[in-house]
């Protein structure tokens, strides 16, 4: 961190990526020790408090989120990213998961900030990231003008409201991004508690299991899923029982693995989906959790596989049903080998430039 005090204020963006929101700030904005970094960061964002109410937190899981941005020294790349899940109620830091909403708004800060260079004549940008949470390769593409992001356009994407310029992830090596492998417990399919599941972490560790298994028809809304404490209880042990076979130990404190049930799709769309992160109900899906839920239904054996039957031939750009809408996740598998080897995941997101300043962070001595 350059020599300031914090009482001047820490430079940085708020930037919406995808369905979720946060800040964006460069690692040489911030401390160098973790310990301390973590500790200024939940002071930026309000937490602990449910409400976040001396801070930048939403209040919410998808709002309380920060990327950490620095330039890379790997061939090839040109920033680093560090993901960073804040909590709301608690003062929680977590680095063990991926976000791919907010990497959807990574290549753009890194262009605005002078991280990454682009030409002045360029009409679009890819900037080559490095996941530093799952040691993995993203690129992100987007259109520029004059030698800035453009963030104006007409791509829609469910869980926003408007339109925004597309942003296209292309993933490289995600598979195994905070287990052993592809499918972490060596088996496609496991049980626990009498409830079939699949494990699988193609960008973020994920338990599959059938919403008719939880007595749901799939087409509950947020509000029904968030009201439900006992369907909650039984998500919650569930998932943390399989992280014991994923090999996560202990994570009553974490927020992966994430729980994803499926059920055929309703609207449209060729499967539906209702995600917890990790016990509360999603209001969408998030990026890597659905990457990971649809490589589990491509693999034969794989819960959910059934709901594959009715789509057609080689299909590998797959519409995600979600109760804010729909996410179009591209992938390409070949289960003709063992484990199966992912070639090509990817989706299309959006995303826009809120907020470019300073943010002067709840002093050190004060408590919540």
């Amino acid at each position: 961190m350059k020599d300031r005090s914090v009482a001047d204020g820490i430079p940085g963006l708020w930037m919406r990526g995808g369905t979720s929101k946060g800040g964006y700030f460069r690692a040489e904005d911030l401390p160098a020790d973790p310990a301390a970094r973590d500790d200024l960061l939940l002071r930026i964002m309000g937490t602990p408090d449910p409400r976040q109410i001396d801070g930048l937190g939403g209040a919410t899981s998808l709002t309380s989120k920060v990327a950490v941005v620095s330039p890379s020294q790997r061939p090839g790349v040109d920033v680093d990213y560090l993901f960073l899940q804040l909590g709301v109620d608690k003062p929680t830091v977590s680095d063990k998961q991926n976000c791919g909403n907010i990497l959807a708004a990574v290549g753009q800060f890194a262009v605005e900030t002078g991280l990454a260079g682009i030409a002045a004549d360029a009409e679009t940008c890819s900037v080559r990231i490095y996941l530093v949470n799952s040691d993995s390769i993203a690129t992100a593409t987007f259109p520029v003008r004059d030698g800035r992001p453009v963030y104006d356009g007409d791509t829609a994407i469910d869980g926003v409201p408007g339109t925004a310029a597309p942003v296209l992830l292309a993933f490289e090596d995600i598979a195994g991004s905070a287990t052993a492998g592809l499918f972490p417990t060596g088996r496609i399919r496991d049980e626990i508690d009498g409830v079939e599941i699949t494990c699988v972490d193609n960008g973020m560790p994920v338990v599959v299991a059938e919403a008719a298994a939880f007595g749901l028809t799939g087409a509950e809304t947020h509000a029904e899923l968030a009201a439900d404490a006992a369907l909650l209880e039984r998500v919650d042990g569930l998932r943390r029982k399989a992280a014991a076979l994923m090999g996560l130990g202990d994570v009553a404190e974490s927020s992966v693995p994430k729980t994803i049930l499926v059920s055929p799709g309703r609207a449209g769309g060729h499967v539906g989906t209702r995600s917890f992160i990790p016990v509360q109900p999603h209001t969408a899906v998030g990026v890597f959790a659905a990457i990971s839920a649809v490589t589990a239904l491509m693999t034969p054996g794989a819960v959910g596989h059934e709901l594959t039957e009715t789509w057609p031939a080689g299909l590998s750009r797959v519409d995600v049903e979600h109760p804010s809408g729909h996410l179009l996740v591209d992938i390409e598998l070949d289960t003709t080998v063992t484990p199966p080897v992912v070639h090509r995941a990817g989706v299309v997101r959006t995303a826009r430039k809120l907020f470019a300043g300073t943010v002067f962070p709840r002093a050190a001595t004060e408590r919540a």
